[in-house]
C-alpha cells in the first residue's frame, strides 16, 4: 500500500466519513506504517481537521486490538473441550 492509496481509500471512503458523523472531538489513531506517515496523507488529516493521536514507534503494547486478540486466545484455549476443526474454531470466537 502507498501512501496515496491509503488516503484515497481509507482516509477519504472511510475515516473522512465517519469523522463528518461523530462530534468535533474525533481522534484518529493509526500506526507508524510508512503508508501513514506520508506528507499526502498528513496533508489530508490536517484539511480535513482531524486530530492525529501520538503514537510512539514499534509500541504494540499500546495497540488495543493486541490486547483483544490476547484475550480472545486466552478465552478459546481455555475452552472444554478445545476447538478441534476450522468449523468449531469459528464458532467459538463468535460465541466469545
Amino acid at each position: 500500500m502507498t501512501g496515496d492509496i491509503y488516503r484515497d481509500v481509507i482516509l477519504e471512503q472511510h475515516v473522512c466519513l465517519f469523522r463528518g458523523a461523530r462530534s468535533a472531538e474525533f481522534l484518529f489513531l493509526d500506526d507508524n506504517a510508512r503508508p501513514h506517515c506520508a506528507n499526502i496523507v498528513d496533508e489530508c488529516l490536517q484539511s480535513e481537521d482531524i486530530t492525529r493521536m501520538d503514537w510512539s514507534a514499534y509500541s504494540p503494547d499500546l495497540n488495543p486490538i493486541q490486547h483483544v486478540w490476547d484475550m480472545l486466545g486466552r478465552r478459546i484455549a481455555a475452552r472444554q473441550p478445545t476447538p478441534t476443526s476450522l468449523l468449531d474454531f469459528r464458532r467459538a470466537l463468535l460465541n466469545e
